[in-house]
Order: structure tokens, then sequence, then C-alpha cells
């Protein structure tokens, strides 16, 4: 199974600086309150080993629960009907590339540092496998920035698109076309019942198709020095953050075979780093001040320490539909 390193580099304020961040945030958490305000249902059971979830952490008033074999986190309510899920994933999308929102003003930022290295990396495994031109069909949230990338690319026959609480919603044994590829870009993240979600790719998918998923992990490293203060973690965005080893388990029940999985972050130190400048009471351990207070050399040297180990809070995997 490969394991890739990242060796493309840029600052957190080029993506998703944390002074600008509060803004979008505040409204995520305004607008899932109202979803939750017309009834709501808790998640008790862990969706990865069916046992009972444990208390981990509130985030502004939201109570996140982990699962205690992979150590994977899950917002603990969520709006009683489904598609009220639905809804707030659509206007949360809305507001983030609205001129109020920060994103819109990093829009070319974010094309060259996040979304064009993820193409790259699709297209460099597809020559790897040996697949030309094949279909891909993108599960996102409408509309995509990298819908755009994908048809522009020359790469796919056809790019197909899907609301991911949609691939949710398709009824079992249904007759559906078939796709070679599929990408999920933190899909898993979001959505309420991610092994609904990956069941239905599966069902997208013909044999030996493959799919590529990128995550958030809460095995990282600045997710599991921060916990529920990070400031990334919140919902709708983030109601699912999985392990490395809990997405692993997630994909493998689904019937997926394992190519890749790599975890090529890099911003995991730079995260911690301005949540302390932030924040200068957030509590570290003595070793994890002494090396967020060390020299630029020191955190490269760190952060490719983590890309190596799997030790990042990004993660991306490549699955092969097996069953």
């Amino acid at each position: 199974m490969r394991s890739i390193q990242s060796r493309h580099s840029f600052p957190l304020s080029s993506v998703k600086p944390l002074e600008e961040q509060h803004n979008y945030r505040g409204y995520c958490l305004q607008a899932t309150r109202r979803a939750l305000h017309g009834g709501s249902r808790q998640r008790k059971i862990s969706p990865l080993t069916g046992t009972k979830l444990r208390p981990y952490g509130e985030v502004e008033g939201f109570m996140y629960l982990q699962c205690e074999e992979t150590g994977s986190l899950f917002l603990a309510e969520l709006p009683a009907d489904p598609h009220r899920w639905g809804e707030l994933l659509s206007e949360v999308n809305r507001y983030r590339r609205s001129p109020e929102a920060f994103q819109l003003g990093l829009a070319q930022s974010r094309t060259d540092n996040v979304y064009t290295p993820k193409l790259e990396w699709i297209q460099e495994t597809l020559r790897l496998q040996e697949m030309i031109r094949p279909q891909i069909l993108e599960a996102m949230i409408p509309p995509s920035s990298f819908t755009p990338l994908l048809k522009e690319s020359g790469s796919f026959s056809e790019v197909l698109t899907i609301g991911d609480m949609e691939l949710a919603a398709v009824p079992q044994g249904e007759s559906q076309p078939l796709v070679q590829t599929a990408v999920l870009l933190e899909s898993l993240d979001r959505v309420d019942d991610p092994g609904a979600v990956l069941n239905g790719v599966a069902a997208r998918l013909a044999q030996g198709g493959l799919l590529f998923i990128t995550a958030l992990v809460a095995s990282g490293f600045d997710l599991a020095v921060l916990g529920a203060r990070n400031l990334y973690l919140y919902p709708p965005d983030r109601a699912n953050c999985f392990s490395l080893k809990g997405l692993m388990m997630l994909l493998k029940a689904a019937g997926f075979t394992l190519l890749e999985v790599s975890t090529p972050g890099v911003l995991d130190v730079e995260i911690v780093r301005a949540h302390v400048q932030q924040n200068p009471g957030v509590a570290l351990s003595a070793f994890e001040r002494q090396l967020i207070e060390a020299d630029r050399e020191t955190h490269t040297a760190f952060q490719a320490f983590l890309q190596q180990r799997g030790l990042s809070s990004f993660a991306r995997v490549v699955a092969r539909k097996s069953s």
C-alpha cells in the first residue's frame, strides 16, 4: 500500500486563515442551531464498531462524542429529518462562496494550493493504474470549485456530479449507470450517514473502480494537540472526524481495498502555532510548546515526520472496489 509525502507547501493564510475563520465558523454554528430547532436525534453508537460513544468535548455548545476503539469523533446531535441536514450543508456552502465569507477572496489561492494538487494526485494515480480517460463521479455540495478543473483537465471522458447526501438516498438494489472512478473531497466529514454514502458510491462504481477520498482526521497532530479547542472542528462541515484507523475501517466495511493511505498535510504545526498566537493561554505540554516555539527548520522537519508516519490531520486515500 502506497503512502505519499507532499512537496507542495503553502502558508495557512493562503487557504484558511485562522483570523478570518471566525465569521464563517460563527455562521455555521448559528445555521446548525437553526437546523436542530425543528427536532433532533442523538448519535450514541459508533458507526464503525457498534459500541457506545463516549463524551469527547463541547464546541460552542455542540457535544462531540468519540469512538473509543478508533479515536474517531462524531457530532452527537443531528436533525431528526436527514433532508434538513442536506439543506443546512447547501446553506453554508452558499455562504462560504459569498462576499461576506473569507473564501471568496482566496479562490485563486485555494485553486492553486488545494484543488490543483488534488487533481494532479488523481491524474498520477490513473497513470499508475493505466486508466485512460475514465468517467468520474464527483460527490459534492453544488456548486463545486473542483468540477471545472476536472472538466478542463481532459483526463476524463465524462464528469458526473451528485450531491453527497443524494448518494445515501439511492434505493438499495436500484440499477445505476456505473463509472470507473469517483471522488469524495471532505464529503465523509460532513454527511449525516457516512456509511450510507460509501455504500451509495460503491453502487455507482464498476467492479475494480477507484475511489479518491480526502478528509480531516482526528488522529492528526493539530487535532490531537488542540482537541475540542481546535477552531477548525465545528458543525456542519465537521459532523464526523474519523481517525486514520477509523477511515480505513469504514472503507473496508463498504467493500473497498486500500491502495494508498497518506497524510500529506503541511499545516499541522502552523495551525497549532496560530492558535497559540491568537490565545497564548492555550494549554500545551512543555514539549509541544518547545516544538511550536522552535525555528522554521525544526517545524519543516517535524511536519515531514508527521507525513511519513501518517500523523498529519489531512488524509487522502485511494481505494478499489473489490466486492
